[in-house]
């Protein structure tokens, strides 16, 4: 004889929304994490050298490099938009959270698109090479590219994972405290202090009421 199935109790509401919760605060912890991470080295890479080279001059070749800010500016821009989408996020809720969550995935992607795209050209090591030459069609010679752009695309693959992390979780996370919100509900009057009948204004005030304000019967 096979043995009969026994059910398996359910798990219980509580232990649902434990779950839930748990969930909610791995997710918000990696998109935080990953989102801050993937900012800075952007931010940090475009102070490095992307791209090396040397322009003719009189004499021999004079050695060119350009760091990220030289060649695009666009991942660091993005960059900063990612940072303030991430805090932004908690300030929304419903369709304005998904909002944000696809700028700050958008923002990664493109930041890394750009960090690609600059290890393709030279036209920042040409513009300095003009310069230093004196001649608008000078070009530099010897053109390569540091491993710094392909770093700056691995914080902005970052920022993208952050972003989807919060388009897929985000509508389980808490937003900003209900303190700092109007709800219009109303607030506590401060109680009303009760009034010293031996103040002169007191006294005054019987007076006029036809008391007398010595009887303390």
């Amino acid at each position: 004889m096979s043995a009969v199935p026994v059910p398996q109790p359910r798990a219980t509401s509580a232990e649902a929304q434990a779950t839930a919760a748990n969930t909610a605060r791995r997710s918000l912890a990696a998109a935080l994490l990953l989102g801050g991470a993937g900012a800075a080295v952007v931010l940090l890479t475009a102070g490095q050298t992307w791209a090396e080279g040397s322009a003719a001059v009189v004499g021999g070749a004079l050695p060119l490099t350009a760091d990220g800010s030289e060649v695009t500016g666009l991942p660091t821009a993005l960059a900063i938009v990612s940072l303030a989408a991430l805090v932004a996020v908690f300030a929304v809720r419903g369709s304005g959270r998904i909002l944000v969550s696809a700028l700050l995935a958008l923002c990664g992607a493109g930041a890394g698109i750009a960090s690609f795209a600059a290890t393709t050209g030279g036209d920042a090591l040409d513009d300095k090479a003009a310069t230093t030459t004196g001649d608008t069609a000078a070009a530099v010679a010897g053109l390569t590219h540091t491993a710094w752009p392909y770093v700056s695309a691995a914080g902005a693959a970052l920022l993208l994972v952050a972003g989807l992390i919060a388009l897929r979780h985000g509508r389980h996370w808490p937003a900003m405290s209900g303190r700092y919100e109007r709800d219009g509900s109303p607030r506590d009057r401060a109680r009303a202090v009760p009034a010293d009948p031996e103040r002169p204004e007191e006294l005054w005030k019987a007076l006029d009421r036809g008391e007398d304000p010595t009887d303390r019967s």
